[in-house]
């Protein structure tokens, strides 16, 4: 254990080269293997953006037969490593500074409620290193959302569409409209989430506003998003693009 790196960035690159070691024939080192799994699973910061076979697979000896799966040669599970590594390390050296449509993928891979959650994991995994990439996550999440669910149920919008007009489309495509319903508590609800939604699709543009059009002497530095409101905006739209998915899939297509 001496030999671990204090840094994250070479325990991830460790953790990596130890699993094309196991994986190419050779004798990686499956204790320090566990140990680093075990300090990655409790950092959330990397957790969020661990590779899925490190998440599974808790030693040497059971990740074998996955990678033994995957592909048949050398080169070509060291390319599946290399790019499973990829999106952490480019995290960890900061090149990952604009989050957006790659992250968001991952909830149209299966377009269910696990999906949603995982990129918003992935975006509070950002929140700190780049509270406004993790914004803009927040909202292409939703927008994304959205307009998988009017494809789906065959609703036209225009891709000049911004979020509040998607998202009243498919509230009213999904019965959501707080004028579709009568119970004062729901029409609350619903009316609270698509306030929500509204103050998402200008949270982004009013903080890129914010550096450009320059503040007086007098009112301070300009405005910039903190971890804590990245934090707001990543679980608010990661609990109405939820609801949305969950709503969508249990009442079917139209």
């Amino acid at each position: 254990m001496d030999d671990i790196p204090e840094s994250r960035l070479e325990q991830v690159a460790m953790m990596e080269g130890i699993l094309v070691a196991s994986a190419t024939g050779g004798s990686g080192d499956g204790h320090i293997y566990e140990h680093l799994r075990r300090e990655f699973l409790h950092d959330e910061a990397i957790k969020a953006l661990l590779p899925s076979f490190v998440r599974t697979y808790r030693s040497l000896d059971a990740f074998w037969p996955y990678i033994k799966g995957q592909a048949g040669t050398y080169a070509e599970r060291r390319q599946i490593l290399s790019e499973a590594f990829t999106p952490l390390i480019d995290h960890l050296e900061g090149r990952n500074r604009a989050p957006g449509d790659a992250v968001v993928s991952d909830a149209l891979a299966t377009f269910d409620a696990d999906g949603v959650h995982s990129v918003r994991a992935k975006a509070l995994a950002r929140r700190t290193s780049d509270p406004e990439g993790a914004i803009t996550v927040a909202r292409t999440l939703l927008e994304t959302v959205c307009k998988h669910v009017l494809d789906d149920r065959g609703v036209a919008y225009a891709e000049k569409d911004d979020l509040p007009k998607l998202y009243g489309a498919v509230a009213k495509a999904l019965r959501l409209a707080p004028d579709q319903h009568t119970e004062e508590p729901i029409k609350a609800i619903l009316g609270g989430a698509m306030n929500l939604v509204n103050g998402l699709g200008t949270l982004r543009n009013r903080f890129s506003d914010a550096h450009g059009r320059g503040v007086p002497k007098e009112a301070g530095a300009p405005v910039r998003p903190s971890p804590r409101h990245a934090s707001l905006a990543v679980n608010a739209a990661g609990a109405v693009a939820t609801f949305l998915v969950e709503t969508h899939l249990e009442r079917g297509k139209a």
